[in-house]
């Protein structure tokens, strides 16, 4: 091959990056100037005038409650999607990989870890029928078993202020819990198995070889996991709306749907921009923050300081 040539064969990758340049634009880049520039604005939607206000929105934003009171909301969703996930998922991962894979079949271990992943796959709208039916004050599944069993007033899970949000956490474990359990066990599957004969011939239980051996190796996978379910978590619409739609008494308000509030329900686009570019900042802000972590964790590890 020539120099020329040579030299002129990089630049032709260039047009490979053409496709996803684009696609980025449309799907993110464009929507995000414009959400942009209607934060700036007052606006009612469609064929209204639009009126220049700066940043006025988000000054009114500093001191509206149900603003304030979403992101707090936010942190519950956390950690339900988030913490209590990722520390089950964990353990059931390493159960099935490293117990019930070996003690019983492997077929058994792909069967169960199956099962926790399906609701991971189930629209939103049909997980919401079904948990609407078994939270149901008056005719749901729960309901009627506390009854069977004696309970004469059973809580009202959805309609009620200090019921909601635990409800809903409730929700979302089961919905996340298979993610993270089929991430960590196909990061258990690159783990070498004489580390776990070893072990088990020097005497090592299966705790001690969990704590030992499965959690330093799969701490890039929990990084992963600690990310994406970071931001699905802030951004969560879908269950809110089907299950409560923020309610009752904002108990379960999210700042996704407290946006749609103002887009849709209020008229007040630019308002509801304003809280979505906030939220957009918060997430980039945060997983910008859990990546220069996992860097750094990677770099000590390589440099020797851990052990």
């Amino acid at each position: 091959m020539s120099t020329k040539a040579r030299h002129r064969r990089p630049s032709s990758y260039w047009l490979y990056l053409v496709p996803g340049i684009l696609a980025f634009l449309v799907v993110i880049g464009v929507p995000f100037v414009l959400n942009l520039w209607y934060s700036l604005n007052s606006w009612k939607g469609g064929k209204s005038a639009m009126r220049f206000i700066g940043l006025k929105n988000y000054a009114d934003l500093l001191h509206d409650a149900a603003f304030w009171t979403s992101f707090q909301n936010s942190v519950w969703m956390i950690v339900a999607m988030v913490i209590i996930p990722t520390v089950i998922g964990i353990f059931l991962a390493a159960m099935l990989f490293d117990f019930i894979g070996k003690h019983f079949s492997g077929r058994v271990a792909s069967f169960l870890r199956a099962t926790y992943y399906l609701p991971q796959i189930l629209p939103v709208t049909v997980a919401g029928i079904l948990w609407n039916w078994i939270f149901n004050a008056q005719t749901g599944a729960l309901n009627t078993l506390l009854r069977a069993l004696g309970v004469d007033s059973p809580p009202n899970w959805l309609g009620t202020p200090q019921m909601a949000m635990p409800s809903v956490m409730i929700v979302m474990v089961w919905i996340q819990i298979g993610y993270p359990t089929v991430i960590f066990m196909s990061a258990l599957q690159r783990v070498d198995p004489d580390l776990y004969e070893a072990a088990e011939l020097d005497g090592a239980g299966w705790f001690a070889r969990f704590r030992a051996i499965t959690i330093p190796q799969i701490r890039p996978e929990t990084f992963v996991v600690t990310l994406t379910c970071t931001v699905a978590a802030l951004k969560v619409f879908g269950p809110i709306y089907v299950l409560t739609r923020g309610g009752p008494e904002s108990s379960t308000l999210v700042p996704s749907y407290y946006s749609y509030l103002n887009f849709f329900d209020k008229s007040k686009v630019g308002y509801g921009a304003a809280v979505a570019t906030v939220l957009t900042v918060i997430i980039v802000v945060i997983g910008g923050g859990i990546q220069v972590a996992q860097n750094r964790w990677a770099a000590r590890d390589e440099a020797g300081e851990r052990p």
